[in-house]
């Protein structure tokens, strides 16, 4: 049996959505002390949700490239 890493399923509904500039962005719901606990989450394609208040971060067009780091 082999195991495989989830991919996070898109929210319905209204979707705020965030484009960013590098694979590894931070998420802390954005409202101050009514938003959630700090995530830090890394976009491995061109996207990614945060689990906890379904944002959608996009990552820019030729952004994030990795140069060996």
């Amino acid at each position: 049996m082999t195991s495989a890493t989830p991919t996070p399923k898109p929210p319905t509904g209204h979707v705020e959505t965030e484009i960013v500039e590098s694979r590894v962005i931070a998420c802390d719901g954005g409202r101050g002390p009514l938003g959630h606990p700090r995530v830090w989450l890394r976009i491995a394609g061109e996207q990614t949700f945060c689990p906890y208040c379904s944002r959608l971060f996009v990552l820019r067009e030729g952004a994030g490239a990795d140069h060996g780091h």
